[in-house]
């Protein structure tokens, strides 16, 4: 039985810890940063190793950024009365690249899980709710995923804020483009039905 290098077991193992990385991908990383010289190599862990050092996180909104606030939150083009509340800062980023949302970006951290221990403290919500005070804001987009936790979320922060006497809305959910009505399960038809808008 062929026995690997400690120090590719190790590699394999670390990349494996990664989401969506299935042993066989690990194996295949693995062996493709082996192949390369030794300038890429450096290059790939300097990266790695800049990584917590490059990055922190705004104190407004709760984005990865290199600077605090972050480039959104003092974009003088941005209006500030618009908030879109999101899971984390990735959903931020899909949004963003639209090119049609001009408002700015609210991180939640995650979504209320009482299984996994994860309570209202938990997330971003105190922060938010001086934000919309603050900041004058006109109106609060909930755009969490369309899984039990995120419509569980997205009522309960529509709930918190009602009282404050601003415009509350949830993003439309829809069929994907390409995606055959058939397949379509009845919450993702219903809401389709729902966000539907006139020619």
């Amino acid at each position: 039985m062929i026995k690997l290098p400690r120090s590719l077991e190790q590699l394999i193992n670390e990349f494996a810890k990664l989401p969506g990385i299935g042993p066989k991908s690990a194996q295949r990383l693995a062996f493709y940063l082996l192949k390369k010289d030794s300038v890429d190599l450096e290059s790939f862990a300097q990266a790695v190793g800049n990584l917590k050092v490059g990055v922190m996180f705004c104190s407004r909104c709760h984005t990865m950024s290199e600077t605090d606030p972050c480039n959104v939150c003092t974009d003088p083009h941005r209006d500030q009365t618009l908030i879109c509340l999101v899971e984390d800062p990735m959903d931020a980023i899909a949004i963003d690249k639209t090119g049609q949302f001009k408002g700015v970006f609210h991180i939640l951290g995650g979504v209320l899980n009482p299984m996994d221990g994860i309570g209202p403290e938990k997330l971003n919500i105190e922060s938010l709710r001086k934000r919309i005070t603050d900041q004058n804001v006109s109106e609060l987009i909930i755009a969490t995923n369309p899984s039990l936790e995120g419509e569980t979320t997205a009522m309960h922060l529509a709930k918190q804020f009602q009282s404050l006497g601003i415009k509350i809305t949830r993003i439309a959910r829809g069929l994907p483009m390409g995606g055959d009505l058939e397949y379509a399960d009845e919450i993702t038809l219903s809401r389709a039905m729902e966000g539907r808008r006139e020619y």
